[in-house]
This record gives structure tokens, C-alpha cells and sequence, in this order.
């Protein structure tokens, strides 16, 4: 009989990212069947566990995020993957989200929006903020647009006060101009920033934009408004440090290099449901599209919504959207099936229905199109099994 491997995650359960890092490890177990998992209560950034010097296990996972957790898991010289960005553990393989790509989206996903001034709004306690920074300025710079940075005060500093932290996110809120639209390095931030805006009696989205990142639903949908985040696939970055781990501890060679983990894309909410350009009409356009897309509306119906020709309309919306009325119901609907796809697990016909596709063959080659996989596929790479 194959003997059962014991392994220890040194993961925290306090939020969504970690806790979808745990799925994807679960996944992987029941394909595999022959592990034994120990998960014991681990607070982010906190010391080793005194077990951890005792412990007769196989492998670990391990979140390290400061140099007591890598001292205490290079000292049991046991096979190990770590899912951090901070580096602090070298000479072993590493699975993380890739936090450019993640930038990427979320400057995209407010350019998009007609913004000219973006800014971002970062932990400087953690590499995986400081880089998704650089990539959004980046971005944004290329794109013509203006970027202002605030690093906050660090939740890792030992001295942390959220009043003092909240005084400094409220003078850079004020400097801001305005309309802007802010990334936050993760969704609590992005919170904060809501939270601030309520009490400044800032519009969200009209005045500010915020977009976080996570997707942690339960806290998204408590923001007011509630909050659009890039959603990463953490499920996947769980089972591929699984897989790495398995490999190592059955005694292959696996290249202690970064493998980066591609965002599953962004759930839009109404913290950025908003077009900042300087053209009623267009705006207009764009409210109905993308308020009943899914209905089954076509370009007459928008053209029913707002007082311009097929020709002027199409010109108008090119030039400040992007692309034609019909691409952005198109859009739209495809956002809603990766929803659908994702969150549920209602059969291809009801998504359809659903998203505004009078077929399921129709929904089939949309969603080709817009993905390079079919719906089938993308709902394996992105629901955990």
C-alpha cells in the first residue's frame, strides 16, 4: 500500500485568497488520496508554531512572510513549496498570483471607464503591493493618464494605528483630482478608502472609482457601495503548489523557480459601474447596455434609449469607448457567463438564457471568441472540482 505523505499548511483561514489557496490543496488531496493534512490556526505574518521544530511530517506549504517563519521551515529541511511574494525562503519553488497581470486588469478596467486620473493606494508591508504598483502606474502612464501613489501605513508595523492611517488616507483622498479612479492593493484597503468616502461625503463612482483585489464577496458586498475587485484564481495557485509539493516529496526534481498563477478576471460591482466621459449620449448608451444586455436588447433598442442616429451613435461611442455598441453588449453578456460559469453550476442552457443569448450555440462561439476556451473549459479552469 503507497504510504500516506503528512503534510503541514501553514496557511491562514481569515480570508477569501487563502481560504480559495486551501480549496485548490483539497482538490488535489481527493484527486490523490494519499495525504494527510495538517492545518492548524495560523495567523498572517505571526511567528512559527513551537510544533513546528517537533513535527515528523513530509512537506510543507507555507505562506512566508517574514524571516522567523523561513528560519523555522528551512530548519526542518523538509520539502517545501511557499505561496508568498515576500522572497523571505530562497532555494525553493514558489507559487504565486501574478501580481502584473492583476495590476494590468485593473487599470484597464478604469481606462476603460473614460478615467484620465488614476491612483493607487498600496500596503507597503508586502512585495506583492509594491509590484501590482509599479505595473499600474505603468499602465496608466502609457495609456496617457495621470497616476498618484499613497502607500498607507503598513498593517504588519508593530505600531499600527488605523485613526493615524486613516488621517493620512483622508488628506490623500481630498488632494486627489478629480473624477479619479484608485486601485487598492487589496480589498480591505479598498474598504477603508469606501469607508472614508462615505464619511467625506465623496460620490462613488461619479467622483472616485474604487476596484480592489480578492473578490472576497461577503466583504465586497458589505462595502457601500459595493466594491469591484480583480478576481485572482487562488484555487489554482493552491493546487499547483500541491502538485509541486507531491512531486518532491515522491522524489523528483522540480526547479525552484516562481510559477505565476494568471487573475481569473474582474467582478464589476457599482464602486465602478460608471463611463467619466464628457458625453451624455454616450453615457447614456452605455447605462442601458449595461443594464440590460442581458435581456436580449440589440443595437435598435439602445438607439430607442438615446436621441442619435446608428451612424453618429457607433462613431461617437468608437471613439470614446473603444469599440462599437454592439462589442460592449457583447461584453457584457460574456462577463455574465463567466459569473454564472464560475459562481454556479447551472447547465450551459439556463447561462444562455440567462446572459441574453437566444442560443446556446450562439453563446458557444461569443465565448470562443472573447476567451480562446469554450465555456466548458473555462469553468474547469476556474470552479474547483
Amino acid at each position: 500500500m503507497k504510504r500516506r505523505h503528512s503534510v503541514a499548511l501553514l496557511i491562514e483561514t481569515s480570508n477569501a485568497y487563502s481560504r480559495g489557496i486551501i480549496d485548490g490543496v483539497i482538490s488535489f488531496v481527493r484527486q490523490t488520496g494519499n495525504w494527510s493534512v495538517y492545518l492548524p490556526e495560523q495567523e498572517r505574518g505571526a511567528r512559527p508554531p513551537d510544533w513546528l521544530n517537533r513535527w515528523k511530517g513530509d512537506g510543507i506549504i507555507a505562506r512566508v512572510e517574514n524571516t522567523s517563519i523561513a528560519r523555522a521551515v528551512q530548519k526542518t529541511k523538509l520539502p517545501t513549496v511557499d505561496i508568498s511574494a515576500g522572497r523571505f525562503l530562497s532555494g525553493v519553488p514558489w507559487v504565486e498570483t501574478d501580481d502584473s497581470t492583476i495590476a494590468m486588469l485593473a487599470a484597464e478596467h478604469l481606462i476603460e471607464r473614460g478615467f484620465q486620473h488614476l491612483a493607487f493606494c498600496g500596503d507597503p508591508g508586502f512585495n506583492w503591493s509594491f509590484m501590482r504598483q509599479t505595473q499600474f502606474e505603468q499602465s496608466a502612464l502609457a495609456a496617457g493618464c495621470t497616476c498618484d501613489i499613497h502607500n498607507s501605513i503598513s498593517r504588519m508595523d508593530t505600531d499600527y494605528s488605523w485613526n493615524r492611517d486613516r488621517r493620512k488616507l483622508r488628506s490623500w483622498l481630498r488632494r486627489l483630482p478629480r473624477p479619479v479612479g484608485i486601485m487598492a492593493c487589496y480589498d480591505i484597503k479598498a474598504q477603508q478608502l469606501l469607508s472614508i468616502c462615505r464619511d467625506e461625503e465623496i460620490r462613488v463612482p461619479e467622483e472616485v472609482a474604487v476596484i480592489g483585489v480578492d473578490n472576497d464577496r461577503r466583504l465586497c458586498e458589505l462595502c457601500d457601495p459595493p466594491l469591484s475587485s480583480v478576481v485572482p484564481n487562488s484555487w489554482k495557485t493552491g493546487y499547483q503548489a500541491a502538485s509541486l509539493l507531491n512531486q518532491m516529496m515522491s522524489g523528483r526534481m522540480v526547479d525552484q523557480c516562481g510559477h505565476l498563477i494568471a487573475p481569473i478576471g474582474i467582478e464589476t460591482r457599482q464602486s465602478t459601474d460608471i463611463l467619466a466621459i464628457d458625453d451624455d449620449h454616450v453615457s447614456a448608451a452605455v447605462r442601458f447596455i449595461r443594464s440590460r444586455a442581458c435581456e436580449g436588447i440589440d443595437v435598435s433598442d439602445v438607439l430607442k434609449a438615446v436621441p442619435l442616429s446608428r451612424r453618429v451613435l457607433e462613431s461617437r461611442f468608437r471613439t470614446l469607448v473603444g469599440r462599437t455598441p454592439h462589442a460592449e453588449i457583447t461584453r457584457v453578456r460574456i462577463d455574465r457567463v463567466k459569473t454564472l460559469l464560475r459562481e454556479t453550476e447551472q447547465p450551459l442552457a439556463s447561462i444562455a438564457q440567462a446572459a441574453g443569448f437566444r442560443h446556446v450555440e450562439y453563446l458557444s462561439v461569443a465565448f470562443r471568441k472573447a476567451t480562446g476556451r469554450t465555456p466548458r473549459e473555462y469553468r474547469r479552469l476556474v470552479r474547483p472540482q
